[in-house]
């Protein structure tokens, strides 16, 4: 395994947006994170290849103490090898930084964070439910961007009642405290959520998808003028900040996930899951079980992948590695679709390779969906 990565499945709070599996309880965080440490015992013979990044996802996992990341992190690294160039990232929530936190986070080995700001307006924040407040999410930075060199921030466009001024406001305030690495997401409406429920009972209005895509144009003009790259869809950063763990998922590297609910890939066809469920999960642990339930991606399932996560990223899809891995017939049917999608000018041929044009960057899995062998 190429990557590492570990979910913490408790929240202070539900955001109204989320469908990641959490849990706002506070009872069992210790057990299970425990029961996490026993997985990584039991599968650690799976990391085969030296290891490039680190990830604690959630979940909130900035709710662990910097002595439990610490005591995590030193084990793993005693017992693989891992590049001298390794990737520690931790998830962090404004309302958790404390200076004394920052620190102890340092002297554990996390070398990157990533801050979940979404917003720096209190209206929008409330509107989805974020357990931090703007003075927080200003705070944080401040103190962030003064301590580690690596970092990026998370914002969200597209939130109901905003407009073009808010957005690029809401980018400008980012701007402010230099960081090397932006990740920008669309709100999106996800089953189940209160969100879901908002909108389908007509209290909430979605933005019009004309504006959405405005405000996205928006955020890849304004970072490119800054020296960001758009190295994948959602992704920007100033060169040499690029996420590894996120180019690594991109372009089908191994992962090994712990905890519940996280996903694993042996980088061939081979994808497991955990249980979604934190008793179910800490009881199969407490058992010796390993509570995760796999499949075998057919040719067709990595085709797709592939043309999905190469559209996405700045290496678009490669003709030659197509018909390569996947068969003369592939190449074959992935040119014939292409075809109408060059003519409209939404892609075009860089060398061997087919990328998506700027225009219809916004359209992106819209295209993949059309090249897609069903």
């Amino acid at each position: 395994m190429a990557n590492l990565y570990i979910h913490f499945p408790f929240c202070k709070q539900a955001c109204h947006y989320c469908n990641f599996h959490f849990s706002t309880s506070t009872s069992n965080r210790l057990p299970l994170w425990e029961a996490i440490d026993k997985e990584y015992e039991m599968r650690k013979n799976e990391i085969l290849h030296p290891l490039e990044s680190i990830y604690f996802g959630g979940g909130s996992p900035s709710l662990l103490s910097s002595n439990l990341l610490s005591d995590f992190i030193q084990k793993v690294k005693k017992n693989h090898s891992y590049s001298p160039d390794l990737e520690i990232t931790l998830e962090v929530n404004p309302d958790d930084v404390e200076h004394s936190y920052l620190e102890g986070l340092l002297q554990a080995g996390i070398n990157r964070l990533s801050v979940g700001i979404q917003s720096f307006h209190q209206s929008e924040l409330t509107l989805m439910n974020r357990a931090h407040n703007v003075d927080q999410a200003e705070r944080a930075l401040d103190q962030i961007s003064k301590l580690f060199p690596n970092f990026s921030l998370d914002l969200i466009y597209g939130i109901p009642k905003s407009n073009l001024d808010l957005w690029e406001e809401n980018m400008q305030r980012a701007l402010k405290y230099n960081p090397p690495h932006i990740s920008a997401y669309a709100l999106t409406v996800e089953p189940k959520t209160v969100l879901d429920h908002l909108v389908n009972t007509k209290k909430i209005e979605l933005l019009d998808d004309a504006l959405v895509k405005e405000q996205y144009d928006v955020l890849v003009t304004t970072l490119a003028q800054k020296g960001f790259v758009n190295y994948e869809f959602s992704n920007f950063g100033i060169p040499g900040f690029f996420s590894i763990n996120n180019q690594n998922y991109w372009t089908a590297k191994p992962y090994l996930g712990l905890g519940p609910s996280a996903h694993s890939y042996d980088g061939k066809s081979t994808r497991s899951w955990n249980k979604a469920n934190n008793t179910k999960y800490l009881k199969a642990i407490t058992e010796g079980i390993l509570p995760f339930d796999e499949e075998q991606l057919s040719r067709k399932d990595r085709f797709n992948e592939y043309v999905m996560t190469g559209l996405r990223t700045l290496n678009g899809i490669s003709l030659d590695v197509v018909r390569q891995n996947f068969g003369e017939r592939y190449g074959d049917y992935l040119e014939e679709q292409m075809d109408r999608h060059i003519g409209e000018c939404n892609l075009y041929w860089d060398g061997d390779s087919i990328k998506v044009t700027q225009k219809a960057k916004f359209l992106t899995d819209g295209i993949a969906a059309d090249l897609f062998k069903l």
